[in-house]
């Protein structure tokens, strides 16, 4: 059934706890992606819908399953907690997917766990909803991340600040080794098991580097850049973590823990939508910052492996963050060169870049509709192009005065029409939208030295989703879900699986929120 291989279990006793699952009393399957689980080789019978609910909510434990609650600490909003661990997750195992990549198959909301804290190791069902959506989404747009294999109403009512229906979330992860897990042996001085976890982590994720001269400062750069690359691509799509602890921050480089996070509506470099991020610490633009800061505590669990010298180790250590910034600021540079079509590298674009972010601060400027009509402008330019032999853009802020809006410039050519309008619904976008307006041309300037317009509009539209999970959609299909319409979720998760398409039955996904429909605030599950 699962074909297990569980080699975190044959870790010294003090990596982990075994604890088996706590029954629940009438667990309901409400969703399983199917398509997850023949990648990672599971035969399930999917007719005997409730004999996956036995297994996904942990009343039946398939046969070779090693279940455990993983050890870790972290810091928490900066101050530092010895002792965490999985405090409402289980580890069932892990199996070897289609790719011969190893794959941990978890539990979230099982039960408590010797981790626990006073916690009733369960999790409410609009959480599990929120990481299933979002978990998937992030699979879709092609970000690393954990995936969603299945969801279970357990029967059993939850109490946080209301009653709510109880739900189990199965979690697959590349590892769900966090920095937190190395925090967890350098604060107990244990440097055997910290050696014991880096050999762990290196085999599993990294074995070209075991035969390295420094294997451990390999290491840690590997994971700083994998990080570095990652939380670029959060910026590309207007991604907020929300919690960017580090028992949050994989080893494996994917994102983990999707509890208040957000996605922009707005486009506000200082946005935060997390509840409990009273100071905006992990605020959209603080996010690269506190990334790197991330790196600095695990590069501090490492320094007894680094060197026996500890200020050679610190100097190493300190390499590694300063390539973290260099990667991170090449990664995200690349990542909005994609999205504005850009093909070669100049040294203004990062200029560019910034330029317009700045227009769309000070225009409220929905994010991704901004960059979605980007590629709209894009197709209508090229054909512009094509049909007058070079018209595109030729009509832009330099040949306006005063008030006319862009839409009301004359265009004889049905092509130059199209253009136009394009033009206008990229610039109806920003509230006051001169400064958009002004930018267009430094873009189309910027195409001079390169070919292919058809391509470079074709190229956008693969980087800029039409779709993402807007938090007002979440929280509609959260709502319905506890009312026991599961509609509204199954149609915001096709949709949001789609991210780049034009379906004209999803439409409706593509739209910003009304005032009275947007969400200001976002909540953790326990």
């Amino acid at each position: 059934m699962f074909p297990f291989d569980n080699s975190y279990s044959r870790l010294p006793d003090r990596f982990f706890s075994s604890v088996y699952p706590e029954p629940v009393s009438a667990p309901v399957l409400i969703a399983f992606n199917r398509a997850l689980a023949e990648n990672l080789r599971l035969n399930l019978d999917e007719t005997d819908p409730q004999r996956l609910a036995e297994i996904f909510s942990g009343n039946t434990l398939p046969p070779g399953a090693s279940p455990l609650a993983m050890a870790y600490a972290g810091h928490q909003f900066g101050q530092f907690v010895p002792q965490l661990g999985d405090g409402r997750a289980i580890l069932l195992g892990e199996v070897v997917d289609e790719a011969g990549i190893r794959r941990d198959i978890q539990l979230k909301g099982a039960g408590p766990t010797p981790f626990s804290r006073r916690g009733d190791g369960r999790a409410a069902l609009g959480p599990v909803l929120r990481e299933y959506i979002v978990s998937e989404a992030f699979a879709a747009l092609g970000i690393p991340a954990t995936r969603a294999l299945a969801a279970v109403l357990s029967g059993d009512p939850v109490y946080r600040e209301t009653v709510q229906p109880g739900a189990i979330f199965t979690r697959v992860a590349a590892s769900h080794v966090r920095v937190g897990t190395f925090q967890y042996f350098a604060a107990r001085g244990d440097v055997e098991g910290l050696r014991s976890l880096a050999d762990y982590v290196i085999s599993r994720h990294d074995p070209d580097l075991a035969g390295s001269e420094a294997p451990y400062l390999a290491l840690l750069n590997r994971v700083a850049g994998r990080q570095a690359q990652l939380i670029a691509r959060w910026l590309g799509v207007g991604f907020i973590h929300g919690v960017m602890n580090t028992d949050n921050m994989t080893i494996s480089g994917e994102t983990i823990d999707f509890g208040p996070c957000a996605f922009l509506d707005e486009y506000d470099q200082m946005k935060v939508f997390s509840s409990i991020d009273q100071q905006g610490r992990y605020a959209y633009r603080n996010q690269p910052g506190i990334g790197q800061w991330n790196i600095a505590r695990l590069a501090e669990c490492l320094l007894p492996l680094l060197d026996e010298d500890e200020q050679k180790a610190v100097e190493a250590a300190n390499g590694v963050l300063k390539g973290f910034g260099e990667t991170f600021q090449a990664a995200w540079i690349a990542t909005f060169r994609e999205k504005l079509g850009l093909e070669t590298e100049e040294p203004e674009d990062a200029e560019l870049v910034q330029a317009l972010l700045s227009a769309m601060q000070d225009g409220r400027a929905d994010f991704t509709l901004t960059f979605r009509r980007l590629c709209d402008l894009a197709a209508a330019d090229a054909a512009a192009a094509r049909a007058g032999g070079g018209q595109a853009g030729r009509q832009d802020a330099t040949t306006r005065t005063g008030d006319e809006r862009p839409d009301e410039t004359p265009a004889d050519q049905p092509d130059d029409r199209r253009r136009l309008e394009a033009e206008a619904a990229f610039l109806e976008g920003f509230a006051p939208w001169q400064k958009a307006e002004a930018w267009l041309p430094l873009w189309r300037a910027r195409f001079s030295g390169e070919d292919g317009a058809v391509e470079r509009a074709a190229r956008m539209r693969r980087t800029n989703p039409a779709i993402i999970p807007r938090n007002h959609r979440i929280e509609a299909a959260i709502v319905a879900a506890s009312e026991g319409d599961l509609a509204p979720f199954n149609r915001l998760l096709e949709a949001v699986s789609d991210p780049y398409g034009d379906r004209p039955d999803h439409a409706e996904f593509t739209e910003a929120p009304r005032d009275e429909e947007r969400v200001l605030r976002t909540f953790c599950g326990t």
